[in-house]
């Protein structure tokens, strides 16, 4: 963070550079004309108008750190080459010098957030800037101070559905002759594209559950009256998510969270920063730039933007790598596919009971013994979508995996539940691990890209070109030609078989190639029954 803006009076806080946040080629002057110069474009007015919106986006977090939120932080590091490292301390803590622009995860992952109309939790002590933030995220969407604090709710132990929702009008409860015929004087803040839940924890369950309605499906219920709430931008705090609130949150409503951020502690070398602006009396929140607010058409673009963003194939693969070492579970089950954590779970025993009894697994390599659960759909699907926000914030025309690596671990913080008795943490090399989840979840994904690469998974992936050759499709396969791709189907289960040791991405390998194998036999007996 900088802190010239703070130092240079109020007007500076209202200044917006006109210079590249991240300048590339595109950004470059041009010395040549082209047709659309001379004679126009397509493009409107609006379009045409002011910067991109991966540039605007990028202002606004610059403003944000430099100017609103004071958070000197540089945790979501990106190398443009060699990175300078730093051994500190007696423990030999290493500290990274990136090389290229990096950032804060306080302020980047609700600025994803509001990119995608996700769902972000900001935890942290009292005090930490999590309710500021959020609000700020108001603003951008262009709701004033004013209206956003009325528009936050606040949790707490009383708070009933009512209070959050609406009531209905006295008249029509004592007039009414069916329910249909009750209005309901819903909550102005429903109908927001930013919205607010402070200390949600602190949230009675039943209330909780009404909660869960509206933030995963878009609508609230009360008195056979539905009120669809639309796609908006969620953020939701807590001082304490581990269980230290007034209400422990039940677990579907914590599953529709997206992406989970701690706010870092105060760097008290910026204290000044906090002197001046409590001296000059100005909230950040009120002196927001006009040039990166945002409006409700700019906001369904945005979201269309990083939608479109694609996803090369090797890097889909490195996902899908990953993904795959965590939900098997050999000695779980006796038929192939239950053989997972889930069967033990639903079964009520521990999965790290189960682990303990298969021995022979690399504690360092094998990084699926040290989780008690795999990866749902919901959670793969966030993954997704704020690795496609990260390349669009970045300006870059698809994903790379670099992108996925800087938002998984916020993405999976509470997704991915750790087994803290895991083998690995004994070394002494991971036992910081325990406490430090956004390091254990990336040093993870950096181990099972270093595997994908050392097998060359990259260009031998039989499993991968059986499936690319089924989704061309069976027209015109006859009879001997289904033959020999079940023969082909049948030899390459017996080489995974022969590797003995089965890890995770093995098992959805072989579980795939029993779904080839069904199609294809499936396939078959129609083809003799057409006959």
């Amino acid at each position: 963070m900088t802190t010239s803006g703070e130092q240079s009076g109020p007007g500076a806080l209202g200044h917006v550079s006109n210079a590249p946040t991240r300048p590339t080629p595109a950004s470059a002057p041009r010395d040549e004309l082209d047709l659309s110069d001379l004679y126009g474009s397509a493009t409107t007015t609006s379009d045409a108008a002011g910067p991109a919106l991966d540039e605007k986006l990028r202002q606004a977090y610059f403003w944000v750190t430099n100017h609103a939120i004071i958070s000197p932080h540089y945790d979501v590091e990106f190398d443009d080459g060699p990175s300078q490292r730093v051994r500190l301390g007696d423990s030999g803590g290493e500290l990274v010098l990136p090389s290229g622009q990096s950032y804060s995860s306080f302020v980047l992952m609700p600025l994803l957030t509001f990119m995608v109309r996700g769902r972000c939790l900001l935890v942290g002590g009292p005090g930490r800037g999590k309710t500021a933030s959020s609000l700020l995220m108001g603003v951008l969407a262009g709701y004033t101070p004013h209206e956003m604090r009325r528009a936050m709710q606040h949790g707490h132990p009383q708070l009933t559905v009512s209070d959050l929702f609406g009531t209905p009008l006295p008249r029509d409860l004592v007039e009414a002759e069916k329910l249909s015929d009750v209005d309901v004087a819903w909550r102005s803040w429903l109908g927001m594209r930013v919205k607010i839940i402070d200390e949600y924890n602190r949230i009675p369950t039943r209330t909780q559950s009404a909660l869960l309605t509206v933030l995963a499906d878009g609508y609230v219920e009360s008195f056979d009256q539905v009120y669809e709430t639309g796609r908006s931008a969620w953020y939701l705090t807590a001082n304490d998510d581990a269980g230290g609130g007034t209400y422990q949150v039940i677990d579907a409503l914590r599953d529709r969270i997206d992406v989970v951020v701690a706010a870092l502690p105060f760097n008290h070398r910026f204290l000044s920063a906090l002197v001046a602006r409590a001296e000059r009396r100005v909230r950040p929140e009120e002196v927001v730039p006009d040039s990166i607010v945002f409006t409700e058409a700019e906001h369904d673009r945005l979201h269309r933007e990083v939608l479109a963003v694609p996803i090369p194939r090797p890097v889909l693969r490195r996902m899908e790598h990953f993904a795959g070492q965590f939900e098997y579970l050999e000695r779980a089950g006796r038929q192939f596919e239950y053989r997972t954590k889930d069967t033990a779970r639903l079964a009520g025993v521990d999965p790290h009971l189960v682990q303990q009894d298969d021995t022979g697994r690399d504690a360092r390599s094998d990084v699926g013994t040290q989780t008690t659960a795999g990866l749902s759909v919901r959670s793969l699907q966030s993954l997704v979508l704020y690795s496609k926000a990260m390349a669009h914030f970045r300006g870059e025309p698809q994903v790379r995996v670099d992108h996925v690596r800087a938002v998984l671990p916020f993405v999976l913080f509470q997704k991915l539940p750790m087994d803290t008795e895991a083998r690995v943490f004994d070394l002494e090399e991971s036992a910081e691990l325990r406490t430090d989840r956004v390091s254990w979840l990336r040093s993870m994904f950096d181990t099972t890209c270093r595997q994908f690469d050392a097998d060359g998974l990259d260009t031998d992936d039989p499993v991968g070109a059986a499936l690319d050759l089924f989704d061309r499709g069976l027209d015109g396969l006859g009879e001997s030609q289904v033959r020999e791709r079940l023969s082909g189907l049948e030899r390459l289960l017996a080489s995974i078989a022969g590797q003995r040791k089965l890890y995770g991405h093995l098992y959805d390998d072989v579980l795939a190639v029993k779904y080839l194998h069904q199609r294809y036999t499936n396939y078959l007996a129609w083809l003799r029954w057409s006959r």
